[in-house]
């Protein structure tokens, strides 16, 4: 059996069906000629924003990784969201979690203010509020594990089996862990959703996402909305996420032993209060791998903001998942859009720092940050 990593660098290798170019070329072209004027006479591509070679071979790559039948590459990661959200009848019950990531909660919350769903926050890292809460009138359970910025972890499995129960719809960000740690589908989701921004990509220079379905009406439904709302992803940004996903696995194993040193010396240091690092109980049972974000919170907010201050090779920026190491405070950036009061609800203040680490010498990332640290 092809191990993921294999299948990864040979995704779309030696598909060019007009000259065999062992690199997929870009497909620019926003049309394409009909042979006929009938539809049966028409070709496999039409019209951009319908379907594109480049797209195409990004989708089948992605939904191969995650095990599902099928995948929607879409503009970013938020339409990714907002693309399953579409599958639902106006006023839908969904269940989200508490602590998710800033843009989540904003766009979930401006949804259900409009009316076109009703949305309950809750805390998903307890299984037993998460069966408690969906009755039979929720449409989806949406889950975000391990969660932005706190890591915190929700049972896949068991939310997956309470809304299938309830004949509800779960959904799973996978963003923070990727295929290659985490695989929700076979976890029991029906789809799994990342920002192929992150780690996918890995570069910091596309921004993009993707929804896949683990059956086929599934994913005939999303393409058809995805193709509706004009929510897909354009072909330069799948021709370059592609060209990023061959390198995934060596790019999460590097930043991810990285990320163990950096946790191992904030888990000995005397101003921290807290780190959050999903690398034990739950995370080895439904992960193959811990990943590479952390987070920790010091012991004040003038305490982080000297942090931030002081800090080298980290980049002060709200993004994750490159190969350059990020630092960000989620109370005043990630999670800015947040309504303060659930902001506050989620444990969010100005002592909370976040850290996408990434590819750099180890020896280089401890001492930035041990120098950062020293009072």
């Amino acid at each position: 059996m092809t191990s993921p990593t294999t299948k990864l660098v040979q995704s779309g290798i030696g598909w060019d069906p007009a000259f065999g170019a062992v690199v997929p070329p870009l497909y620019m072209s926003s049309t394409y000629v009909w042979p006929e004027a009938d539809v049966e006479s028409k070709g496999p591509y039409d019209y951009g924003r319908t379907n594109n070679p480049n797209r195409d071979l990004l989708a089948d790559a992605l939904a191969e990784l995650d095990g599902g039948t099928g995948a929607v590459v879409t503009s970013s990661g938020m339409a990714a969201i907002d693309l399953v959200l579409n599958l639902l009848p106006v006023g839908a019950h969904v269940i989200a979690p508490h602590d998710c990531y800033g843009g989540t909660h904003r766009l979930l919350s401006a949804r259900h203010e409009q009316g076109q769903i009703r949305c309950d926050f809750i805390d998903q890292g307890d299984i037993e509020q998460v069966r408690q809460s969906v009755t039979d009138e929720t449409a989806m359970v949406f889950l975000e594990t391990p969660s932005n910025p706190l890591m915190r972890l929700t049972d896949v499995r068991a939310a997956c089996d309470a809304a299938r129960h309830a004949g509800a719809l779960s959904v799973v960000d996978n963003t923070f862990l990727s295929p290659l740690r985490q695989q929700p589908l076979s976890l029991g989701a029906d789809m799994a959703l990342q920002s192929t921004t992150k780690y996918l990509n890995g570069h910091s220079d596309v921004v993009g996402g993707v929804v896949v379905a683990k059956t086929e009406t599934l994913h005939e439904q999303l393409a058809w909305w995805a193709n509706a709302a004009g929510l897909t992803g354009s072909p330069f940004d799948s021709y370059q996420t592609l060209r990023g996903l061959r390198t995934l696995a060596l790019r999460v194993n590097a930043a991810e032993a990285n990320a163990g040193q950096l946790v191992a010396l904030l888990r000995g240091h005397d101003r921290i209060r807290e780190v959050f690092y999903p690398d034990a109980g739950l995370a080895r049972a439904q992960q193959s791998g811990p990943g590479a974000m952390l987070s920790f919170r010091m012991e004040t907010a003038a305490m982080a903001a000297d942090v931030l201050k002081r800090i080298n090779i980290f980049r002060l920026a709200a993004s994750l998942g490159g190969t350059e190491s990020l630092i960000c405070q989620p109370a005043t950036m990630t999670h800015r859009g947040m309504d303060p009061d659930a902001r506050l609800a989620a444990g969010l203040d100005e002592t909370l720092i976040r850290i996408s680490t990434g590819v750099e010498d180890a020896t280089d990332l401890v001492n930035a940050l041990e120098a950062a640290l020293a009072l």
